[in-house]
């Protein structure tokens, strides 16, 4: 409430400038390799280079087909219009990490644009535009951990970049947060980059102002891009902070508004959580864009263009939407399901083949997701067939075998080629549904913890626990085989009978 006084309004005004490095295997306009690709992401500093990455004289580009398909593939996600014909532009680059100083970008003509992002948010979407996304090249990197100099590593220069620009229609830090997670996810989802934020496979740059309500009058604050920030904690605490700091300067001089004071770029200090100035923020014509003369426009044509809308998968938020109302998933569950794709998509194959959804739901969050994590790795990426997932879910559901035996068939199902039916057989984990073979382990369970029984049936306070540890002596007495459902039917009848003599 501190920071509305003396201020009728101050909206925040948040909008977007997103780069991705797209996962191919060579670079924008040579054939080196590129980091943002797993073969090359080890490579020692300045070895992904040739003449055309260090700038020679007679070194000429040639575009990477792969990374204008990938470029499309995001820019149908965001519902842009893909242009049918764009072109390359020199754009006048100031630092040391690309030596030929020019990238070559996009300027007028972006490859995409006009498009639009829904992310969930408490009570209901958040309908974020997308000004254009177009394609370009990555700089290099300076490293500034030696004293007294900095390094330059050119490993990354020339690496295909696709920038992504929102309206400023993002209004809080919690909305810019969610804005930038699901926009990961989905980049991700795509396969067109592993969006490794700590790596800087994606950054995010958030362009920041306020307009404030005074006496009648609006007023704007100058603009803050917050640079390169490469955590969503850092998304959410820079923008808040500027938030605070933008009103409190606005208070101390009303003169800080746009066209009075400049535009900023700042960094964030992750350690004292404050943004700091770094210089002002150029414009379009420091730049000086002008059409790269060695580079042709790029034609897209129709049939080029059908071919990627046909790539395009069922999208993130969607499918968490159709997993929670067709399964009854609740939204953690449906969050962790679609988190990977090729976990998404084997969890829809195996309740096509048959898996009862709920159990299925339950040995995807609770079995087969621990046993991925213990390798590393995704549950598509487990080997194991969806056909074998969905018996395993119908052996438990039908009581065949109870869950504890169903995590153990499932952890040998990830290094047997088997079915959970014979893997059942062979470790002796049917469930043993006979009454009569049931009411023996009964009785025994019951005989070896009478003080358990007392307290089952004359101690109200502790019957609940009691009759819980009776069960669990009765799977143990029966190895694992006794139908938990028949075992405590059994065990409160004859619960019921001593009660009765009582």
């Amino acid at each position: 409430m501190g920071l509305m006084t003396n201020v009728e309004s101050a909206r925040l005004k948040v909008g977007m400038e997103i780069h991705v490095e797209l996962r191919t295997r060579t670079k924008m306009f040579t054939r080196v390799g590129s980091p943002a690709h797993p073969d090359y992401a080890a490579a020692q500093p300045n070895t992904l280079i040739d003449p055309l990455v260090l700038g020679l004289p007679g070194s000429l580009p040639v575009p990477n087909r792969q990374a204008v398909e990938l470029s499309m593939l995001v820019g149908l996600a965001l519902g842009c219009t893909i242009a049918t014909r764009t072109r390359w532009d020199r754009k006048s680059y100031f630092y040391p990490d690309l030596p030929k100083n020019y990238q070559i970008s996009q300027y007028d003509r972006p490859l995409a644009e006009d498009g639009f992002f829904e992310i969930p948010m408490a009570g209901g979407r958040k309908h974020v535009r997308i000004r254009r996304a177009h394609l370009e090249e990555d700089a290099g990197k300076n490293i500034h951990d030696t004293p007294g100099c900095t390094l330059v590593d050119l490993n990354r220069a020339g690496t295909p970049l696709l920038e992504i620009v929102t309206e400023p229609d993002l209004c809080s830090a919690d909305e810019a947060y969610a804005f930038c997670t699901e926009l990961q996810r989905l980049v991700t989802y795509l396969g067109v980059s592993e969006g490794n934020m700590q790596k800087g496979q994606m950054r995010f740059e958030p362009n920041v102002n306020l307009a404030i309500t005074h006496e009648g009058r609006e007023y704007r604050t100058p603009i803050s891009e917050i640079k390169n920030l490469n955590s969503f904690r850092a998304i959410r605490g820079a923008v808040a902070y500027e938030t605070k700091r933008q009103l409190e300067a606005w208070r101390e001089d009303h003169d800080y508004v746009l066209g009075r004071r400049p535009n900023e770029n700042r960094g964030w200090n992750d350690d004292r959580g404050v943004t700091e100035f770094q210089r002002p923020k150029e414009a379009a014509q420091d730049y000086r864009y002008f059409p790269d003369p060695d580079l042709p426009a790029v034609e897209i044509s129709d049939e080029v263009l059908e071919a990627a809308r046909a790539l395009v998968p069922e999208l993130p938020i969607a499918r968490r939407a159709r997993l929670q109302r067709d399964h009854g998933i609740c939204e953690a569950d449906a969050e962790t399901i679609v988190a990977d794709r090729a976990t998404a998509e084997t969890f829809d194959l195996v309740i096509e083949a048959g898996g009862p959804p709920a159990v299925v739901v339950k040995q995807f969050v609770n079995v087969w997701l621990k046993l991925a994590n213990e390798r590393a790795k995704t549950i598509g990426d487990l080997g194991v067939s969806a056909e074998g997932m969905a018996r395993l879910a119908r052996m438990t559901h039908g009581g065949a075998i109870n869950k504890t035996a169903a995590n153990r068939i499932a952890a040998e199902m990830v290094t047997v080629d088997d079915t959970p039916e014979a893997l059942a057989a062979r470790l002796g984990l049917l469930q043993e549904r006979d009454e009569t073979a049931t009411a023996k382990w009964v009785d025994e369970a019951l005989a070896a913890n009478e003080s358990a029984v007392a307290d089952a049936t004359g101690n109200p306070k502790k019957a609940k626990a009691a009759i819980g540890f009776l069960r669990g002596q009765v799977m143990k007495c029966s190895g694992g085989k006794a139908d938990p459902r028949l075992a405590g039917e059994l065990i409160e009848r004859r619960l019921a009978e001593l009660r009765g003599k009582d």
